[in-house]
């Protein structure tokens, strides 16, 4: 069998490039071992084991509640954003009935409602964009997701709990914009209450505002239930797990706070990521949009979202630029051989999307941007693997696939942007997840002429 290998680097080294520069730390190790290695990282002791191989991850996230498990204890440091009720804190069968009553929120008929609110609130967003003046595509693009997650979750646009809401949730992730910042959640030391000037202060008074402006939003659906509405908060609230018992308030809460942070930060990410490549890479929106083109007059959201350039182009994307880098925790329950190596019972084993992305066996130059990689092979779902695999599979996959190609659709087809910064964009911590490190700066020169996504009319129906 073979020796599972281990960086010599000491421990508080390891950690601290970790935190502040994890794609870095990735890479040198995965020169060095390039199909698994351990890794003493925040969080995880000496027993955390890494591996970008395809057939490891494969058997691994496939044997779950099995051979391996996942415990929602090895999840903590999202804790103090998500709560203690989030399908992702909870294990064996409250996350199995959690996941099966928030899956139908994101499938099926739902997506057509979704495209509709996504390419109305894109077009809304962008024309409040001024022409020919620097922007961050970053921020825009988690203006956008963050009104669609909103849409979606409490099925209303407007009013002062609506903006405040909003608003808090933008200033409460913004907290953890830096590796800096995001320190604050590796280290619990630092999570100490010093008065609203200090970072954790600060972070836990915007966090007590949204927790107010959520129940007072539970609170009043409880008061007044229409049987009609069909956003995300309504059917959580309507739906009984196998028992015939409905979620608590401090549930929804959890699960809403899951949704609005997770559900619209790492899109927000991967859409910023989707406009620099195209603008970075000529010859791929020259093709774009040629293929944009092509839609009907009468085209929906599932037309666009079948479009296959457009689906390479953001398959490439997220290959190249994920915003997560890891798949949730697997424990060894027993003594497990896979591909020549060895795992102990309570070794921990984490799949590194982010390496298997940059595999050489698997993808020619993978530090180049080259969605017809794409169209010209079909990848497994643990060789191309950006929404993590097995029982903790993002659970809003489709809806994040959806919202991104609609978005770019919108953009690259209605409006003319170029890149206003020539060095390149790198990736940076944000919290727990990746995002462009300057925000992508580009500029809008103006609309473009003559063929817009057409109007969709998916809640005709």
């Amino acid at each position: 069998m073979k020796t599972i290998p281990g960086s010599k680097t000491p421990k508080l080294i390891q950690q601290l490039q970790w935190i502040f520069n994890p794609t870095k730390y990735l890479k040198t190790n995965h020169r060095r071992y390039p199909d698994i290695f351990k890794a003493k990282i925040i969080g995880f002791g000496d027993k955390m084991i890494l591996t970008s191989r395809p057939e490891i991850m494969q058997y691994i996230l496939t044997h779950d509640r099995k051979q391996f498990t996942s415990p929602s204890g090895l999840n903590a440091i999202l804790r103090p954003l998500l709560g203690d009720s989030s399908v992702l804190m909870l294990d064996g069968d409250r996350h199995r009935q959690r996941r099966q009553l928030v899956m139908p929120s994101f499938h099926g008929e739902r997506l057509k409602v979704y495209g509709d609110l996504t390419c109305r609130i894109t077009e809304e967003v962008m024309a409040k964009v001024p022409q020919n003046q620097p922007f961050l595509a970053r921020e825009i693009m988690q203006d956008i997701s963050l009104k669609v997650i909103m849409e979606a979750v409490f099925g209303v646009t407007e009013g002062k709990r609506y903006e405040q809401l909003q608003d808090r949730l933008k200033k409460m992730l913004d907290l953890f914009n830096s590796p800096l910042t995001s320190a604050f959640l590796f280290f619990p030391f630092l999570q100490k209450d010093l008065g609203s000037w200090s970072p954790w202060g600060h972070f836990l008074r915007q966090r007590q505002a949204i927790d107010e402006l959520i129940y007072a939003e539970i609170s009043d659906r409880k008061a007044h239930p229409d049987s009609d509405r069909t956003d995300i908060l309504s059917l959580l609230m309507s739906a009984k797990d196998e028992q015939g018992q409905g979620m608590k308030d401090q549930e929804l809460r959890d699960e809403l706070m899951t949704l609005l942070t997770a559900g619209h930060e790492t899109t927000a990410s991967a859409m910023a990521w989707a406009l620099y490549w195209i603008h970075h890479t000529p010859e791929v929106k020259d093709k774009l949009i040629e293929e944009l083109n092509t839609l009907s007059p009468d085209a929906e959201g599932m037309d666009i979202f079948r479009l296959p350039y457009l689906t390479a182009v953001c398959n490439e994307t997220l290959r190249l630029s994920p915003s997560a880098m890891l798949t949730f925790t697997r424990v060894a329950q027993e003594k497990v051989e896979v591909a020549g190596y060895t795992f102990e019972p309570g070794d921990m084993i984490m799949g590194c999307m982010y390496l298997t992305h940059l595999r050489e066996d698997l993808y020619t130059n993978p530090e180049q941007f080259n969605p017809q990689r794409f169209v010209d092979r079909q990848y497994t779902p643990y060789e191309f693997i950006p929404f993590g695999g097995g029982s903790r599979r993002c659970v809003g996959e489709a809806l994040a696939q959806f919202e991104i190609k609609l978005v770019i659709a919108t953009i690259m087809s209605q409006y003319c942007l170029k890149l206003a910064d020539t060095q390149p964009e790198k990736q940076q911590r944000r919290g727990v997840t990746l995002s462009p490190a300057r925000g992508v700066k580009m500029i809008l020169e103006g609309k473009r002429q003559p063929q817009p996504v057409r109007e969709l009319e998916l809640s005709r129906q």
